[in-house]
């Protein structure tokens, strides 16, 4: 069992090409294991018009009131098929850490195949799921 304070958190997303999008992140180092969360996928204006106008929905307002006005008709966009958010647990590369100019963050690098997976529709589910993932991590199953 690894010890909930030896876990490492980072503030960043963690996995998923649009994370950087994604309004909800998190991401948990357990030992060689990286568990990383995102959902709430709100992309940039111009992808959410285009959503708009491929459906045929008029976004109305501007500014705040178009983004107030598209959430209200559309909410945030789906992460993948049927779902808002996802966890996925990763194997990580020892010593491989994020060193660009722009981030420094320090999250590890991953080994891009994936060793666990749940999708969620609600922020409280991802929250939860999260931590059932980390907790089986640390337990090593």
């Amino acid at each position: 069992m690894i010890d909930p304070k030896d876990w490492k958190w980072f503030g960043n997303a963690a996995h998923f090409i649009c994370g950087p999008w994604c309004r909800f992140h998190l991401a948990t180092l357990i030992g060689d294991t990286l568990v990383s969360t995102v959902g709430q996928y709100w992309p940039e204006r111009e992808v959410r018009a285009i959503r708009a106008k491929t459906q045929g929905v008029t976004i109305n307002g501007q500014g705040d009131a178009w983004d107030a006005d598209y959430m209200e008709k559309f909410g945030f966009m789906e992460i993948g098929y049927k779902r808002t958010f996802e966890t996925m647990a990763f194997k990580v590369k020892p010593g491989k850490v994020c060193t660009a100019e722009e981030c420094r963050c320090g999250m590890p690098e991953i080994i891009p195949n994936e060793i666990e997976f749940a999708g969620y529709d609600t922020a409280g589910e991802a929250t939860q799921g999260h931590m059932e993932i980390c907790m089986r991590v640390a337990e090593g199953q």
